[in-house]
């Protein structure tokens, strides 16, 4: 009897457990999404070709999000009708209801960076507070033929420093790299950058994951496998789950008392997949790391959280798509914003 209580408790423990490092409730805002939707007015003078383009006429999706001075922003990329991307900027008072920025915050131009960003655009923000109060973005740029991973600093939102590519030696400067998500600390409905034993960390990649250090957000260095001298893989896709043929960061990585929790985008494969699912549905699962060791995996979410089940989601320029990448604190609740159907923004409530 005495081992039959102490295995329940232990079942009790390990589900509470579960539930303790989950970001779990979501609820998607239906009646409302999705809240962003491309324009057709939008208009604006493009450095680099000197026309005045719609620049968000095509599509807009995968959102960053933060909260400053009592508004929800959101900073999403923008595609205009050849496909180039941009980031523009939305606020809302409520977090549903949004006004737009009539221009993009931060697009190629004729600087030091044009030659990764065009033709392809800025694509895929995700931002943290830094410690002074300013901001440090992660983007990817895109050269129409490899993605680079990128930051970017910036003190209102609207004047952007660019640093271009955070992988600057001979070895990763042209490898495919995209989808960076700092290790962060909530302070209040600030998520702040977050240094352990006085690193900066970061996980990157899409379709591995892998992980990057720094000591100021500017100079990044990749961890290494020693047996190849290439990228250290921290969480892979698994055969048989929803997230079989590929693993991306979504938001920032938070850190919490039980670990890292980080919420992840994944990707169904064609085969040795989950059958529930169609093949390539992206939806969103969630892993925990070890505080100490960011690299170690404590715990794995075997089911999605989120996936594609509503017209908006299912069909659109890209089918069967939920892409989560912002996630802020507001008003006592957590705002989860993701593109749909890589067309359209929405949002799910906790």
């Amino acid at each position: 009897m005495k081992g039959v209580y102490l295995f329940l408790l232990l079942s009790f423990s390990l589900a509470s457990y579960a539930q303790n490092w989950q970001l779990t409730g979501f609820k998607k805002a239906d009646a409302e999404n999705p809240i962003l939707s491309p324009s057709l007015e939008a208009r604006f003078l493009d450095p680099i070709t000197g026309k005045n383009v719609g620049w968000e006429n095509k599509n807009v999706l995968n959102p960053t999000a933060l909260v400053r001075n009592g508004l929800v922003h959101l900073l999403y990329r923008a595609q205009d009708s050849v496909g180039t991307s941009r980031i523009g900027l939305a606020t809302s008072t409520d977090g549903i209801h949004f006004k737009k920025y009539p221009e993009p915050i931060l697009f190629p131009s004729n600087d030091a960076f044009r030659g990764f960003e065009w033709p392809g655009g800025i694509e895929d923000p995700r931002i943290v507070e830094t410690k002074d109060g300013g901001y440090f973005l992660t983007y990817t740029s895109y050269d129409g033929k490899v993605a680079r991973l990128c930051g970017a600093f910036s003190k209102d939102l609207k004047t952007w420093e660019k640093i271009g590519p955070l992988f600057t030696t001979e070895k990763y400067l042209n490898t495919w790299s995209k989808s960076g998500a700092l290790v962060t600390v909530q302070q209040g409905s600030r998520l702040v950058a977050h240094q352990i034993d006085g690193l900066y960390y970061m996980y990157f990649g899409d379709t591995d994951l892998f992980l990057a250090t720094s000591k100021d957000l500017r100079h990044w260095d990749i961890l290494e496998n020693a047996e190849n001298a290439f990228r250290l893989s921290v969480l892979k896709p698994r055969a048989g789950y929803f997230d079989s043929r590929l693993v991306e960061p979504g938001p920032y990585a938070l850190l919490k008392k039980e670990g890292i929790l980080l919420i992840y985008n994944s990707s169904n494969a064609a085969n040795y997949n989950e059958a529930r699912f169609p093949i390539f549905t992206y939806a969103a699962g969630q892993v925990l790391f070890d505080a100490q060791k960011p690299f170690k995996v404590i715990a794995r979410t075997n089911e999605p959280f989120i996936w594609p089940n509503q017209p908006y989601e299912k069909v659109g320029e890209v089918n069967e798509v939920c892409f989560v990448e912002g996630l802020v604190p507001f008003k006592g609740k957590w705002f989860l914003y993701y593109g749909t159907a890589d067309s359209k923004i929405a949002v799910s409530i906790k």
